[in-house]
């Protein structure tokens, strides 16, 4: 198995190593998350799956860094650092803005990942006009709470608060400016879930990632909202582990 170098330690957090896993899937996360958000996840799959889990600059351990604000430069960097682990198949998960990291990456990727798995976006092609990165702080925090995907604890910390809004802002700047390349699409098939109250992407939107591969698209409808997959973990998970087995000639 390659050794990670010292800087991919930085991007990379192994919390189940699984040496002789079959696959590996890069879990990339939602706007102001970090890799510990799919600790649960690594542990289910694992050690069939080994999960990459990502740790963006500008949070966490990476605090002191500069918050990479561009989805393009941050498919860049994660692209390179993924060429390493790239001795077994690569499959993609992200959720939110991770959605797109992932599909950036997947373009950037010299080797096609197996699969994306796309969860809580709206598909490249699709656009909405969303400012959110350009509100006050009381406006980026009105906005974690209203979709729920920030731990309540750290809602009424204030220190904690003011802590994470830089890499919230910035990822919210990222997602919010990315626009896709027209007609830009991955080799792989596309694995699309969402939440059926998500006002976040609409079933139209999700319908959309058809577009970005001429290969099998499977849309799975979740009940909630924007992270439906907090609350239904053991389906979500259930669906990720049978859309990795890798056929053993791979």
């Amino acid at each position: 198995m390659t050794v990670p170098a010292a800087e991919g330690q930085l991007w990379i957090r192994r919390f189940h190593p699984a040496p002789d896993a079959g696959a590996r899937l890069v879990a990339l996360p939602h706007a102001g998350g970090s890799a510990s958000f799919y600790f649960p996840l690594s542990r289910a799959l694992a050690p069939r799956v080994e999960v990459l889990s990502v740790q963006y600059p500008g949070r966490q351990d990476r605090r002191a860094e500069r918050c990479i604000d561009d989805i393009g430069e941050l498919a860049d960097r994660l692209a390179t650092e993924l060429r390493q682990w790239a001795d077994r198949p690569l499959a993609l998960f992200g959720h939110s803005m991770g959605a797109v990291v992932g599909f950036e990456v997947a373009r950037r990727l010299e080797v096609a990942p197996i699969r994306l798995i796309a969860s809580g976006r709206r598909a490249p092609s699709t656009y909405r006009d969303e400012r959110v990165h350009l509100c006050d702080d009381d406006g980026l925090v009105a906005e974690l709470r209203k979709l729920s995907g920030t731990a309540s604890g750290v809602l009424g910390d204030e220190e904690l608060l003011r802590m994470i809004l830089p890499a919230v802002r910035g990822d919210y700047r990222a997602a919010e400016t990315y626009r896709g390349v027209p007609g830009a699409k991955v080799t792989c098939p596309i694995t699309v879930l969402i939440g059926d109250d998500d006002p976040k992407v609409t079933l139209a939107e999700a319908e959309a990632w058809r577009e970005h591969t001429d290969a099998e698209v499977d849309l799975r409808v979740f009940p909630g909202g924007h992270f439906y997959l907090a609350e239904h973990q053991e389906e979500v998970f259930a669906v990720l582990d049978e859309q990795l087995k890798v056929p053993d000639s791979v």
